[in-house]
């Protein structure tokens, strides 16, 4: 496809940014954007004849590959907090990359912080950025191969590895001041999450929400904010572990199973890296034994924490807060009964009491399923 051609924005992301009017007037303004980028970073798009680019819930990915005697503007390369080479040299002639534009939203600003402070190392490599456009040249990895189809015997030590090295202790770089505290959202939810429950009618009982509040008040305690702050992917679910291409990887892969795997669509926090571990356990539950799917899930939260080193109990702690911020969310939308379902079902479960009335494990829908 050449350079000057029109890029095909995805139906799913036409529809979910359709909705509004900024999101309408993002989507007509994207052509725009992508032609600007492909000219500032002498990009050539590489999309086969009638493909679709990628798109996450805010994003088109297209993929892209540099043009002979391109270089980016040195106003839009990687943060000069990177100390290496990784995008001089993953970004040379004719190498595959892909080109993100994302709707301005909140996380989209902190993502090039984020992956400017891993620098390849976890997560995928960043080339370069435009901050006005909203734009990302990015290392290409392999979209159609995620943690999501792994065996759980390969995904538990790639998201154990990854997770150890994406878990970077706060220095004196500007980036950090950019992302918010676990702890502080933590004491955000003591003071709203008994309000969203009392004006919504109260959608499930009582001690669970009196469970989250107290995980709330322990882990959201002020004392809790410096000893084991790390920079956290607070996303990092099966999806969002993509594989890389062959010989991509700070250290060439293959020595250990993470070295093969990058983390996308960070959404960073400062806090305790227990907190990252809550999209595993609502993700993939229809595979949880039938037999016993209740302590399935707490072993899956346990076998995942410690292959990346951390407290399984703080895990379960803030996995079952997580769930019941998610389930007000849920109870707060149409069509989301399945969604409140499998919250409700996983909250209670990591407290000890699941909840009777609620579908079996493996009816309950998957992330995104729910609703529209």
């Amino acid at each position: 496809m050449s350079q000057s051609a029109e890029v095909p924005i995805p139906p799913d992301l036409s529809r979910r940014c359709g909705a509004s009017t900024a999101g309408r007037d993002w989507l007509a303004s994207l052509p725009r954007l992508i032609r600007h980028s492909l000219d500032r970073w002498q990009l050539e798009l590489d999309l086969g004849p009638d493909a679709l680019p990628g798109n996450g819930h805010g994003a088109i990915v297209v993929p892209v590959r540099r043009r002979p005697g391109g270089d980016a503007d040195a106003d839009t390369t990687i943060p000069a907090t990177s100390t290496s080479t990784n995008a001089d040299t993953a970004a040379t002639t004719g190498s595959a990359a892909v080109l993100k534009i994302a709707y301005p939203h909140d996380e989209a600003l902190l993502e090039p912080s984020a992956l400017a402070l891993w620098n390849g190392h976890g997560a995928v490599r960043l080339l370069a950025f435009d901050a006005k456009a909203g734009a990302l040249l990015l290392e290409r990895l392999d979209a159609a191969r995620s943690l999501r189809d792994a065996p759980m015997e390969l995904a538990v030590p790639v998201w154990g590895g990854l997770v150890r090295g994406l878990s970077l202790v706060p220095d004196g770089r500007p980036e950090w001041q950019e992302f918010s505290h676990v702890a502080a959202r933590a004491e955000q939810w003591s003071d709203e999450l008994p309000e969203r429950w009392e004006q919504l009618g109260r959608p499930f009982p009582r001690w669970l929400l009196e469970a989250a509040l107290e995980v709330c008040q322990t882990r959201g305690a002020v004392g809790r904010r410096s000893g084991r702050d790390v920079l956290v992917h607070t996303d990092l679910h099966y999806l969002n572990i993509l594989s890389r291409l062959p010989g991509d990887g700070p250290d060439g892969g293959g020595r250990e199973p993470a070295a093969d795997w990058a983390a996308i669509d960070p959404q960073p926090m400062i806090g305790e890296a227990e907190f990252a571990v809550a999209p595993l356990l609502w993700n993939r539950i229809p595979e949880l034994s039938r037999a016993d799917p209740e302590q399935g899930l707490r072993g899956r939260c346990r076998d995942f924490s410690l292959a990346a080193g951390l407290d399984a109990e703080v895990a379960r702690q803030w996995s079952l807060a997580r769930e019941v911020e998610n389930a007000l969310s849920y109870a707060s939308k149409p069509r989301h009964e399945g969604d409140l379902a499998r919250s409700l079902w996983v909250a209670s479960t990591l407290a000890g009491r699941t909840l009777p009335g609620l579908a079996a494990p493996h009816e309950l829908p998957a992330p995104g399923q729910s609703g529209s």
